[in-house]
């Protein structure tokens, strides 16, 4: 995400921001940044009146125009890698009717909105993780693999290969999966952790080094005792990404709900659910609040994450895509990790 402040930000924290998304991660903090009621601008193709005369009939064409929508509802589809703003045309042609901005990455949009801490945090997380690379994750076991990008927002799962067949049929099985899993790997970039029980994993690196070592040399392994999606959370909630690249926010969260299940279960210093919380915060005794992307645009939830803050605790916002934010939700939302027990 590249970001520019055409103007100081006024001391409410109300401006505009220019946003370049670059990837399909920072049109999902996008999604978490606009706002119903904020105004975003954008370049899109609109209908416009073509020159007409009396020999042939009225033209239309859709030519590039400058738009405003004062948003209503935000829509963020990563299948098609776009991010869907609809709303009323507040700037431009056919003011008062309703339009849908759909921003892809490449595209410069404009954001007007007052700014808070949470989303100035998040927005310097998206433009500073632009410069890394795509970490991914290969879950390895006895005739099975399956293959993760690790975005921002959580593991997505890229494909699941299993014994081949064919020309690799004369092979052992192992050796059948580790040829395709190798030519899979061929099409990515980054770096790859090779996660798994057993020693599966190593012997995959070590056929790696053989066959192909300038991606061999891009390879970290990682011990878990989980196979497949569990092996992913494994690895991450172990600190693999704190060895592969800087932004260390997934495993943050996987950490951080431990923490919460592991003193919930000890009856220790934590609260969850709102009323437990705002509780906690009034009494100046959260020191992490954790909360739901899903819940950061309810009201009562923004007063108290803006008490929370006012009041010196950490902030973190969990993504609902990613397990530990959908135990959050399991918990109400939000949840905090306290200095002493109320």
């Amino acid at each position: 995400m590249k970001a520019e402040v055409p103007e100081p930000l006024k001391r409410d924290g109300f401006g505009e921001y220019k946003l370049m998304p670059e990837s399909v991660d920072d049109l999902w903090h996008l999604s978490h940044l606009i706002s119903p009621g904020n105004t975003v601008y954008a370049v899109t193709l609109r209908t416009v009146d073509g020159p007409t005369d009396k020999l042939r009939s009225e033209k239309l064409e859709k030519r590039p125009v400058k738009i405003g929508v004062k948003c209503e509802k935000v829509e963020f589809v990563p299948e098609s890698s776009r991010l869907r703003v609809f709303g009323l045309i507040s700037y431009g042609p056919d003011m008062g009717q309703h339009h849908t901005l759909n921003i892809e990455a490449g595209y410069e949009i404009s954001v007007v909105r007052q700014w808070k801490p949470i989303d100035l945090a998040r927005l310097e997380r998206a433009v500073s993780s632009s410069v890394h690379g795509v970490v991914h994750i290969v879950a390895i076991e006895d005739g099975e693999a399956e293959l993760y990008r690790v975005r921002q927002y959580g593991p997505e799962r890229i494909t699941t290969l299993t014994v081949g067949s064919g020309k690799s049929a004369e092979l052992d099985s192992r050796q059948a999966l580790f040829v395709e899993l190798l030519s899979f790997l061929e099409k990515v970039t980054g770096s790859i952790v090779v996660a798994g029980p057993g020693f599966v994993k190593e012997d995959f690196v070590k056929f790696a080094k053989t066959k192909a070592p300038a991606i061999a040399e891009r390879m970290l392994l990682a011990d878990t005792r989980r196979c497949g999606y569990g092996a992913v959370q494994e690895a991450i909630g172990n600190g693999v990404l704190a060895r592969v690249a800087e932004d260390l926010q997934l495993a943050k969260e996987v950490s951080f709900m431990d923490e919460v299940f592991l003193r919930i279960g000890q009856n220790g210093a934590v609260a969850y659910g709102k009323n437990e919380v705002r509780q906690a915060v009034d009494y100046g005794a959260a020191e992490t609040v954790l909360v739901a992307d899903s819940f950061v645009r309810d009201m009562s939830v923004a007063k108290m994450i803006e008490g929370a803050e006012r009041l010196g605790a950490n902030v973190v916002v969990l993504s609902t895509e990613f397990e530990p934010g959908t135990r959050l939700v399991g918990l109400g939302g939000v949840a905090a990790l306290l200095r002493y027990k109320i």
